[in-house]
């Protein structure tokens, strides 16, 4: 007799970890003196955590330290500090009670979304999306509510289509910048979004993951200055390079504090100790972090200006973050194989498009540009031989 299996099983894959193993194992094939893989597929910066968090979680192994559980919410160092980074970065005061601390913004999303929705309601999200966005609302039973958005709107929902939603959804996940496009809400956008929410009773779950990765001319705005009922994500794994030590961060509402405490204390206990000594050290480090945004930067023009002339010429606008969102239509309509036979052509591993847009997806790839600059560079001339332009 067969067992029962719950709705989690039935999440979908998060294709890029896909692309990541493909990769490596493309990587493995290769002969020692040939090309490497560019790795285009993942936003992991091509750095590491900054040289003075590495130092702070050294000195706290050395100084033998009992590094074990702390508060659920994180130690209290730590949260102050976030929220003086509030205060200084956007002028928004941010009690740090307010602040919880989590096992990366993958650990946040599940806490926001149990303690803000209950089963069958419906939250909202431009598309293309962030794919754990809607993967992990289905887990928990959540209707994703999908706002097919494109190069008219920057990839970002609009208040306009907001308006026009009937029923209006529970909640409302914004991004900027947004991941894949890059794109970002003007400041007025995200205060009239962030406004309507909290006045129609819609919860707003505001995606920050990529603050401090911007390059255009639109400024980087916090919903925490536009709505006391927002939820706030954010992470020291992209501006701050520390992918690998699991820490992220949340600002809730006080309606929320403490049954997202409860339910931090019951689902992980608490974010590793020695990241969450690493990542109040990464404030200090200003210098070396914005040389690697400088770098991405870089990286970010080069392949502009290089990739029309190796055929990707319809790319978003990339205000922020370290992605390339390109129309490949005129290429394929089926960004899965294009991807796979771009691998196995090019040595270049990219995302296809259908895990972030599964009804359009299939004439779009995003292209990572955070790994190191001189790798990035190569791009263009790969893809411009692949595809004999």
């Amino acid at each position: 007799m067969a067992l029962k299996t719950g709705r989690g099983a039935e999440a979908p894959p998060f294709l890029v970890m896909d692309v990541i193993a493909a990769a490596n194992a493309r990587a493995a094939t290769l002969p020692v003196d040939a090309p490497g893989i560019l790795r285009m597929e993942v936003g992991q910066p091509g750095t590491g955590a900054p040289r003075g968090a590495a130092e702070a979680a050294i000195r706290a192994l050395q100084a033998g330290a009992p590094l074990g559980y702390t508060e659920a919410f994180g130690i209290p160092s730590l949260r102050g500090r976030i929220a003086r980074h509030y205060a200084e970065k956007y002028g928004v005061t941010v009690p740090a009670s307010r602040i919880a601390v989590t096992v990366g913004a993958s650990g946040a999303f599940p806490l926001a979304f149990l303690a803000a929705f209950d089963v069958g309601d419906r939250v909202a999200m431009a598309a293309p999306f962030y794919p754990p966005y809607a993967n992990i609302l289905t887990a928990l039973g959540m209707v994703p509510q999908l706002l097919p958005c494109d190069a008219s709107t920057r990839f970002q929902p609009t208040l306009a289509m907001l308006e026009k939603l009937d029923p209006l959804p529970d909640g409302l996940i914004v991004a900027s910048p947004c991941n894949p496009a890059g794109t970002m809400l003007a400041p007025e956008d995200l205060s009239e979004i962030a406004r309507w929410c909290h006045a129609n009773g819609v919860r707003l779950v505001s995606d920050e993951i990529y603050h401090g990765l911007s390059y255009g001319t639109v400024a980087e705005s916090t919903a925490v200055g536009f709505s006391d009922s927002a939820i706030v994500v954010n992470s020291f794994s992209k501006y701050f390079s520390m992918t690998g030590w699991r820490i992220g961060w949340l600002v809730l509402p006080e309606d929320l504090v403490r049954p997202v405490e409860c339910l931090a204390q019951n689902m992980f206990i608490s974010a590793p100790h020695v990241a969450q000594v690493a990542a109040e050290a990464t404030f200090d480090c200003t210098e070396e972090l914005e040389a690697n945004k400088a770098a991405y930067a870089r990286s970010r023009a080069a392949l502009l200006a290089g990739l029309p002339a190796a055929g990707f010429n319809r790319i978003a606008q990339a205000d922020g973050a370290f992605y390339l969102w390109c129309d490949v239509g005129h290429l394929t309509n089926d960004s899965l194989a294009f991807a796979a036979r771009m691998l196995e052509g090019a040595g270049i591993a990219a995302t296809p498009g259908v895990d972030f847009d599964r009804d359009r997806g299939s004439r779009f790839l995003r292209l990572s540009y955070c790994g190191p600059e001189a790798q990035m560079a190569q791009a263009p001339a790969r893809l411009k031989a692949w595809l004999g332009r």
